[in-house]
């Protein structure tokens, strides 16, 4: 099987899945809204606070980039090199 039937293979069944979800979705929240709208709310915020908590702990935990330093401008190397020969 070639890349390409590959992934049109995967596609349809990322497109299958989310219409079923879709579908199944909509039968939950006809006959059981409640806890739907609970578990989605919960997720929800799980989901937020759970990349927050990422970008803290990446924040946290990756050492300080080492500073820049300015780049020299022609002049100034033209400068000092004359300045060296002489």
């Amino acid at each position: 099987m070639s890349g390409l039937a590959s992934d049109k293979a995967v596609g349809s069944g990322i497109f299958g899945a989310s219409i079923a979800g879709i579908v199944i979705y909509a039968l939950l929240m006809i006959y059981a809204w409640e806890i739907t709208i609970r578990v989605t709310m919960f997720i929800a915020v799980a989901l937020v606070l759970g990349i927050l908590a990422w970008i803290g702990y990446t924040m946290a935990t990756t050492p300080p980039p080492e500073p820049l330093t300015e780049p020299e401008t022609q002049q100034e190397k033209k400068e000092e090199s004359s300045s060296q020969n002489k």
